[in-house]
C-alpha cells in the first residue's frame, strides 16, 4: 500500500551551496500525490515544483528542480533518498528558500523525523517501475545502468586518487529498510581542493567540515572521521537512491553506477523513458510490495547518529 506521514515534520538549516538560512515543513499527502515542492516564498505564478525526473535541471553539483514557470529547488537527493528509503510515497514538501537545508550532509535527519512521527498507510497500491532491459549512459570511464531485477538493488564504484578514498565498492539489496540501517547517515564528501575552489566562485557557502567530509591527500579533516570506512560510496548510493526517487515510483531493478553522479543518473531515467519497450509500470502486491525501500523499517533500525 502507499503511504504517507501521520503528521507533518519541519526542519531548519543553511543551504549547502547558497548559504542562506530555510524553513522546510514536510506534509502528509493523499494517496497518488506523489511528491511535490511548494516555494513559499514565492508569491507569483505556479509555485509548485513536481519531484520528477523531467523537471529536473543540468547542475554538476546538486540536483536542481524548476517548474515551466521557473520556480525551482536544489539539493533534493538527500530528502528524496529518505522519502524512498522509508516507503513514503506522497508528500507535500513546502520551503521558504531556493535550497532543501543541508543539516549534517546526510539523510540521518530526515530518516530520524519522518521515522519518529510514524506512516500512515493508504488504501491504494503502490505502483512500481519494472526495469525489462538493461539501459545504459557512459560518459568517459563513468557509467549509469539499469537491468532487470526483482527488486531494487544499487551497484556503485568510485576512484579518487587520494588515499583516504582510493577504489571503493558496495553493493546492496534495497528491500526491507537496507537504506535506513545502512546508508542514511553517510554524509556528502569533498577534497579540500574543491573546497577551495568553490568557495572562490562563489559556491558551498554553508558548508563546514560539520556537514561534509572534507579529505585532503590522506587525511579526513572532517573532525571525528568517518562515520564508515567505506563513508564516501555509501554517500554515492544515497545520493542515486534519492535521484532514482525521481522516476515516479519505485524502481524494480539493479542500478550500477561507476564514477556516476546526479547528472548521469538524471541522463539514465530519461533514456529508461525514452524506450517504452524498457520499463513496466506495475501494481504491487503483497508479495512485492513487501520488497520495497523502507518496508517494515522501525527505530532500531536508525544509526546511532540519527
Amino acid at each position: 500500500m502507499q503511504r504517507t506521514l501521520k503528521s507533518a515534520v519541519s526542519f531548519s538549516g543553511l543551504g549547502l551551496h547558497t548559504g542562506r538560512p530555510v524553513r522546510m515543513i514536510v506534509r502528509p499527502a493523499s494517496a497518488d500525490y506523489g511528491i511535490w515542492f511548494r516555494r513559499t516564498d514565492l508569491t507569483l505564478g505556479d509555485t509548485l515544483i513536481p519531484a520528477r525526473w523531467d523537471a529536473v535541471i543540468p547542475s554538476k553539483l546538486c540536483t536542481l528542480l524548476e517548474n515551466p514557470e521557473g520556480a525551482s529547488v536544489s539539493t533534493v537527493e538527500h530528502v528524496m533518498a529518505a522519502l524512498a528509503g522509508c516507503g513514503i510515497h506522497n508528500a507535500l514538501i513546502e520551503i521558504d528558500g531556493p535550497e532543501v537545508p543541508i543539516l549534517d550532509g546526510s539523510a540521518a535527519p530526515f530518516v530520524n523525523r519522518f521515522v519518529a512521527v510514524g506512516l500512515r498507510e493508504q488504501l491504494v497500491p503502490v505502483r512500481a517501475i519494472r526495469i525489462l532491459d538493461t539501459v545504459e549512459v557512459r560518459e568517459g570511464e563513468a557509467v549509469a545502468r539499469l537491468e532487470p531485477a526483482d527488486m531494487l538493488e544499487i551497484n556503485f564504484q568510485i576512484d579518487f586518487v587520494e588515499k583516504a578514498i582510493g577504489h571503493q565498492q558496495k553493493r546492496l539489496n534495497m528491500a526491507n529498510g537496507a537504506f535506513v540501517r545502512e546508508l542514511c547517515d553517510s554524509r556528502t564528501f569533498c577534497r579540500q581542493a574543491d573546497v577551495d575552489a568553490m568557495r572562490a566562485n562563489g559556491l558551498a557557502l554553508g558548508g563546514t567540515v560539520e556537514n561534509a567530509v572534507v579529505f585532503d591527500g590522506d587525511r579526513v579533516v572532517s573532525p571525528g572521521g568517518l562515520r564508515h570506512p567505506d563513508e564516501p560510496v555509501r554517500h554515492k548510493m544515497l545520493d542515486a537512491l534519492g535521484d532514482l526517487a525521481l522516476a515516479g515510483g519505485p524502481i524494480l531493478g539493479r542500478y550500477t553506477g561507476i564514477r556516476a553522479g546526479h547528472a548521469m543518473t538524471n541522463r539514465l531515467l530519461r533514456a529508461l523513458f525514452a524506450r517504452r519497450d524498457a520499463w513496466q509500470m506495475v501494481e504491487c502486491g503483497t508479495h512485492t510490495g513487501l520488497k520495497l525501500p523502507g518496508v517494515g523499517v522501525v527505530r532500531a533500525d536508525l544509526p546511532a547518529v540519527a
